[in-house]
């Protein structure tokens, strides 16, 4: 069972940040805990065919991927993100179901554990390397709170998703 808190063990703004996101990440993958490989593969909203435990655990993984390695960083894309077009503007859902969750789950968690590491040795200040489309240059600080709030809404999905799925609530 995944165990999750959103105390941070300090106070101070850089350790509530990452508690923040620590927790809603954890919640992710508690959404998923005991689903069958089968369910977790299932689409069960009619007009969301990509809206699939395994294809928003996928999405979770690619856009901390976006967010910090290549805004962030300055890296290039090399994720399925960076493959989207108009006719498939979300690939990494799309082809989720080809993997078990269990994988997708441990990707996501060893990422996890690779950017808690990488972003405490930069400043919350600290600049993007990419601006937005508009020009706009966002910091650190801007990043994580935009993947607690990214990561809690898809949540809200995943907890939908495993009551429709199994009738599974309040993981």
């Amino acid at each position: 069972m995944t165990r999750r808190t959103d105390t941070p063990p300090s106070w101070d703004e850089r350790t509530q940040l990452a508690t923040f996101l620590d927790y809603a990440r954890d919640t992710a993958r508690a959404k998923c805990e005991g689903v069958s490989e089968e369910d977790a593969r299932r689409a069960p909203l009619p007009t969301s065919p990509l809206m699939t435990l395994c294809g928003l655990i996928n999405h979770l993984r690619w856009v901390e991927h976006y967010w910090i390695q290549v805004v962030f960083l300055g890296e290039e894309d090399a994720g399925p993100i960076a493959a989207a077009t108009e006719d498939d503007p979300d690939p990494e859902m799309r082809t989720a179901v080809d993997f078990p969750l269990a994988q997708l789950l441990a990707e996501y968690e060893a990422q996890s554990a690779r950017y808690r590491i990488l972003l405490a040795d930069h400043d919350l200040d600290a600049t993007a390397k990419r601006p937005f489309r508009n020009g706009t240059q966002v910091n650190l600080r801007w990043v994580i709170h935009h993947l607690i709030e990214e990561t809690s809404r898809h949540n809200g999905h995943l907890d939908i998703l495993r009551e429709l799925l199994d009738g599974q609530t309040g993981s």
